[in-house]
């Protein structure tokens, strides 16, 4: 059982000893506060790494990403799906290269170096995502990724009034859809997933689960760049990426638009899997709950996704409201900071790199309460 009403993950014996766990919020389902009160915590029992989508929030996770998976990484042998949206995505498919950290430190410093003018167009914000999904490949345009891992590439590819316009009105429609039911958003997006591997989460044979459908598509050199751009592509904001290779033809969005803090059907594994069952979902993510589809974060109702079935395997990993505290203007990176600091290039640099460096000690936490798991710090999720 998890402790009702513990403030902000804190254990008594954390108070007592100067809280080792102050920098990390650490949530769990019922399945998962189950197996590691009664069994504690192993690499081998994790079977899936999901990544958000967020824009620069997913900058804070970078640290903890390489004591996940660079050099001697905590999980950097153990047969896992990583899965992601957005920034989400490109996190893991560098996490899933044989280089993990060169490939984190290119994301990581691409995305930093990021510089827009005043009121850049969507072509122009294109052509800098394109940039960061190049770095994320290397210079070979594919790299070796690690055998044991499975990549997968949340899109949306668009369908009625989106399919062959990026208009206001076009998304507005889908916006009012979506604020009358996630099914009525499905009239307007399908879910597309660009594959590597051998994936037991989302895959070609799973029964259909929500209204979005799975398209499974190999995630291959021909297509990596695009699937990887399309991603993160924001509507209004990024142009559309159209007709990648080997996949359904359309426009082609951010995954984050309906996965966009992947609340998906994590106990359902491949057939001839079964073990995966009983495998953990560790979620290094950069807030303390689930939302599921960028569109709901502007509705309250919508927003948490507690108690879902769906997260009950689930081990989640944020930042705590302490380690917030001590970040450059109180919060993560976040795509404001491009209006926030305008022309001022070199101090929003200066400051998103800062909160890097302070999230190393976030880092830090939670690869130490990964090996020496204290399940009384747990909250439920």
């Amino acid at each position: 059982m998890i402790p009702p009403g513990r403030p902000k993950g804190e254990s008594p014996s954390a108070r007592r000893e100067g809280n080792p766990v102050s920098s990390l919020l650490l949530l769990a389902g019922r399945t998962a506060a189950d197996h590691i009160q009664r069994n504690g915590l192993r690499p081998q029992d994790i079977g899936c790494v999901p990544a958000a989508a967020g824009g620069p929030k997913g900058l804070a996770l970078i640290p903890l990403d390489r004591r996940l998976f660079g050099a001697g990484g905590w999980l950097r042998e153990v047969p896992l799906d990583l899965v992601g949206a957005s920034i989400g995505a490109w996190r893991m498919f560098c996490a899933a290269q044989v280089d993990a950290d060169a490939a984190l430190t290119r994301l990581s410093d691409g995305y930093v170096a990021q510089r827009f003018g005043r009121k850049p167009t969507p072509q122009e914000v294109s052509d800098e995502c394109r940039k960061l999904a190049r770095a994320v490949l290397g210079d070979s345009g594919w790299p070796a990724l690690r055998a044991p891992a499975s990549v997968l590439v949340l899109t949306t590819r668009a369908r009625g009034v989106l399919q062959g316009t990026a208009s206001r009105t076009a998304f507005a429609q889908a916006a009012l859809a979506n604020a009358m039911s996630r099914r009525r958003l499905a009239a307007h997006m399908e879910r597309v997933v660009f594959a590597h591997g051998t994936p037991r989460l989302l895959h070609a044979q799973l029964p259909p689960f929500d209204p979005f459908g799975l398209r499974v598509v190999p995630l291959t050199r021909d297509n990596a760049e695009d699937a990887l751009l399309a991603s993160g592509s924001i509507p209004l904001v990024c142009d559309p990426v159209c007709n990648p290779v080997g996949a359904p033809c359309g426009d082609y969005w951010d995954g984050g638009l309906i996965d966009y803090h992947l609340l998906l059907p994590y106990g359902a594994p491949r057939h001839d899997a079964a073990p995966a069952n009983r495998r953990l979902v560790l979620y290094p993510h950069f807030v303390p709950h689930v939302t599921p589809g960028w569109l709901d974060k502007f509705l309250p109702w919508r927003r948490q996704a507690r108690a879902h079935p769906w997260l009950s395997n689930m081990l989640l990993v944020a930042p705590s409201p302490a380690l917030l505290a001590r970040l450059p203007n109180g919060k993560l990176p976040d795509r404001q900071d491009f209006y926030r600091y305008g022309l001022d290039h070199a101090g929003r640099e200066r400051a998103w790199r800062r909160a890097i460096g302070e999230c190393e000690r976030f880092a830090d936490e939670a690869l130490a309460w990964l090996e020496r798991p204290d399940p009384s710090v747990l909250r439920p999720l």
